[in-house]
């Protein structure tokens, strides 16, 4: 799972919420194996994005994000990146299955 977050109007704000409340309610998701989240400047091969911060959750499978955010500890993360991210914010999430090549 990927969430993408575009660089918010008050960055600290953003920040504070993100890794002192969102994070940790996180962290409690079943079934989560691993939480990433980006550090510093997020670039693209062009240069610089309009993104601020990038996290990446690892689930088993497909099946396994689902079952998570149909959970208490789901609908609580999902009722909180509402609050510091609303969903006309830009942000993008891509829930998917992976194989490695």
């Amino acid at each position: 799972m990927v969430v993408i977050y575009p660089t918010p109007k008050n960055v600290e704000a953003f920040d504070r919420h993100y890794f002192d409340i969102h994070v940790p309610l996180a962290k409690k998701l079943p079934g989560l194996r691993k939480y990433e989240v980006s550090d510093g400047r997020i670039a693209t091969p062009a240069g610089a994005a309009n993104i601020h911060r990038i996290g990446t959750l690892y689930f088993d499978d497909l099946a396994a994000i689902e079952k998570a955010f149909a959970s208490a500890e789901g609908q609580a993360a999902a009722a909180d990146r509402r609050l510091f991210a609303p969903d006309d914010s830009g942000v993008q999430m891509f829930l998917f299955d992976d194989r490695e090549v």
